[in-house]
């Protein structure tokens, strides 16, 4: 095989969208997963693109809404190059407001969406009848509803951006040399590997389940309804997510845990009810210590870079991650933003505890 700039270890979301973010600035890179494109966490069914609520606002809020800013441009690049669809679209999001403490709140954060938010997307309070049928419950008979959430099915981006690489002449191989610039996108077994050089833990794995709906709603916005994400999807199914397991037995299996979450999903939006289940999907989604993506070298290995940790945001972030990751190691320029560095998982509390 020719010599590479870069070689990319993991063909999950981080690692295909760092490989293409280098590969558009004329790198030579290739991607190696001995399971293959979306084989982990990444495979799922969910593909909700959501913000963080707009106060308080820092570092990785500003990363996070410029990253889903930037998502449209990013995905219909990926699906022109590729000629696969990513099953992108911003169909903004809604979710029911519990009581009266929290619809004051979320009037609030609606004056401050429309300062931090740059006008170029919007946070308001609507009443639950301008939803019409396709909405959660609402105690207080009020709704949230924002315009910079978004969707996207995630093995379909996931392909999308393989079918794009391999347009540019970047394959996704099993197995390869560590040639060049070396990024270690690996999920929850680079989390392990990397503790283990570093001698503590710097995350673990969380379990998810899903189901896929024969529901379609393609045209309707995402609901957010007792903590579970449901989203319809461009091909006319709708997805209900998930669970969040610290500890679990398989990995890959479906239990009574997901058909407790469509119980309530459809407690939460009676909409779904009735509606056939088509899939049963479980996945393990790598979380950092610090509960933000790492990003960054690999500490005391020269040449060797980290892009890890996505856990229930890194579809969402995957523009902005591309591109600082392609910045520092085609450039050596550091944009990371502030927490969302390896030390910053290194550092935290349970790290430090002796193992």
């Amino acid at each position: 095989m020719a010599t590479v700039d870069v070689t990319v270890f993991g063909a999950g979301i981080f690692g295909l969208s760092v490989a293409w973010a280098c590969v558009r600035r004329g790198a030579r890179v290739r991607v190696a997963d001995p399971h293959g494109v979306a084989a982990g966490a990444s495979g799922g069914i969910v593909g909700a693109l959501a913000p963080h609520t707009p106060e308080r606002w820092n570092a990785k809020k500003a990363f996070q809404f410029d990253s889903l800013i930037a998502a449209e441009a990013f995905w219909a690049e990926v699906a022109e190059a590729g000629g696969r669809d990513p099953g992108y679209a911003r169909t903004g999001r809604v979710q029911p407001v519990a009581d009266d403490r929290a619809l004051g709140l979320a009037r609030e954060r609606a004056a401050e969406a429309a300062s931090l938010w740059q006008g170029r997307a919007a946070w308001e309070v609507v009443p639950a009848g301008a939803q019409g049928a396709w909405a959660p419950v609402s105690p207080t008979g009020w709704l949230i509803r924002d315009t910079l959430s978004a969707r996207l099915h995630p093995r379909q981006a996931c392909l999308a951006l393989a079918a794009a690489l391999a347009a540019r002449g970047c394959e996704v191989v099993r197995e390869a040399p560590e040639e060049g610039r070396v990024v270690w996108a690996t999920g929850v077994a680079g989390l392990e590997a990397l503790g283990a050089a570093v001698g503590s833990p710097v995350g673990n794995g969380v379990k998810g389940q899903a189901v896929l709906l024969d529901l379609d709603a393609r045209e309707a916005p995402q609901l957010f309804a007792d903590a579970l994400h449901v989203v319809p999807h461009g091909d006319g199914t709708t997805a209900v997510g998930s669970t969040s397991e610290r500890s679990f037995g398989d990995p890959a299996a479906t239990d009574d845990q997901l058909d407790a979450v469509l119980d309530r999903a459809v407690a939460a939006v009676p909409a779904l009810a009735g509606a056939r289940v088509l899939a049963r999907w479980a996945g393990v989604r790598p979380r950092a210590l610090s509960r933000a993506p790492m990003l960054g070298p690999w500490p005391g290995r020269a040449g060797h870079f980290v892009a890890n940790g996505g856990f229930k945001i890194g579809f969402g972030i995957a523009p902005g991650v591309a591109g600082v990751m392609a910045d520092l190691l085609l450039e050596g320029r550091d944009r990371i933003p502030e927490g969302f560095r390896v030390e910053d998982s290194l550092q935290s509390p349970r790290a430090r505890r002796p193992r």
